[in-house]
């Protein structure tokens, strides 16, 4: 798609964090206090990303999860990780593996099994509630 068919597709916030690489203020999105059973989906391309058996509460005001769905092999998922220094941090970006869509930063701060923390903006997720 072209950034104007983004555009027109996302929401103003949604276009700003998912091809702006933009974040949503703490304590503001949608999904920070979504429970239920279910998946999270990328809002761009609506592949699965964090089944809500993951969540949980981290107390930074944005939904954190610490794992991902992991597809059939087990091993992979549909997140792309990469090396972040913006803003004089060194931070691991994820993004949405289909469509390029910034998602949020992992860190190694999370809970047990994973000793992960997915912090991911609620503009760049839908929830498919079971």
């Amino acid at each position: 798609m072209t950034e104007d068919e983004w555009a027109e597709l996302l929401t103003g916030m949604q276009y700003s964090v998912t091809r702006g690489h933009g974040t949503e203020r703490p304590w503001t999105g949608l999904h920070n206090d979504t429970k239920g059973k279910g998946m999270f989906k990328c809002v761009c391309c609506n592949v699965d990303l964090f089944p809500s058996d993951y969540k949980f509460e981290s107390g930074s005001g944005w939904p954190s999860f610490y794992d991902t769905q992991k597809l059939e092999c087990g091993k992979s998922d549909n997140i792309e990780r990469k090396s972040d220094g913006s803003f004089g941090m060194r931070r691991t970006e994820v993004l949405c593996k289909r469509c390029n869509a910034h998602l949020g930063h992992v860190f190694n701060d999370g809970p047990a099994p994973t000793g992960l923390r997915y912090c991911i903006n609620s503009a760049a997720l839908n929830f498919d509630k079971q």
